[in-house]
């Protein structure tokens, strides 16, 4: 996902703004948090339960297509309900098929899935993520995870209580909002060294630096 030169430019602020503070920034970036397998299911079910309806109200006969359904005497007299109900249930499987494997292509699926549903999911593999880390820090000791999903177009910070009581969600929010405009015009590599930047500051202004140690390697963490 990342090049050497951009995960060196990261390490760089990351290096920088823990000079400044006592708190740690850990950053993780991913491709994606979740296959979100109920979209491609989800899109197949809907097409193939509005299709057929459509386009009978569109004006299609399926009587003309029970041919291959029915014996000589059916294809040329009125056509029964049995054949057409065989017609209507063949075409709702093609196109819940069809629907399925075009959803599961990976650019349609992403478009297809809501934005509600993948800040949701990112948000939880970040709590998830943080919820690890925090495992490793020394008592006392505060930090900040910067969580980037970049199929996604995710970002979240997540900051512990110590920091969060001083600091507030606007000042996350904002972090967040300064990364996502730098990924817009200047790659994702410093759209994350953009967010390193501002949490650093402001894990500055309330945890100067104590001389403490490194808890987590300055590298980001791709998964």
């Amino acid at each position: 996902m990342l090049s050497e030169a951009d995960r060196a430019l990261i390490a760089a602020a990351t290096v920088k703004a823990e000079s400044e503070t006592s708190g740690e920034i850990a950053c993780v970036v991913t491709e994606e948090v979740s296959a979100y397998r109920e979209i491609p299911l989800a899109a197949g079910a809907g097409v193939a339960l509005l299709g057929p309806p459509l386009a009978v109200a569109l004006g299609l006969r399926l009587e003309a297509f029970t041919a291959p359904f029915a014996g000589w005497t059916a294809a040329h007299g009125p056509a029964s309900a049995g054949p057409i109900l065989t017609v209507y249930a063949v075409v709702q499987v093609m196109l819940f098929a069809l629907a399925v494997a075009l959803a599961s292509v990976p650019a349609v699926r992403r478009a297809l899935t809501p934005r509600g549903l993948k800040q949701r999911r990112v948000r939880r593999a970040a709590l998830q993520h943080f919820a690890g880390a925090r495992q490793h820090l020394a008592p006392g000791q505060t930090m900040v995870l910067i969580f980037a999903s970049l199929g996604d177009r995710q970002m979240e910070i997540v900051a512990d209580e110590a920091i969060h009581a001083k600091v507030g969600q606007g000042a996350w929010d904002e972090a967040v909002a300064q990364a996502l405009a730098t990924m817009r015009t200047s790659g994702a590599a410093a759209g994350l060294a953009k967010a390193v930047e501002v949490c650093g500051a402001t894990l500055a202004a309330h945890f100067p630096d104590d001389g403490g140690g490194n808890a987590f390697p300055d590298r980001v963490l791709e998964l």
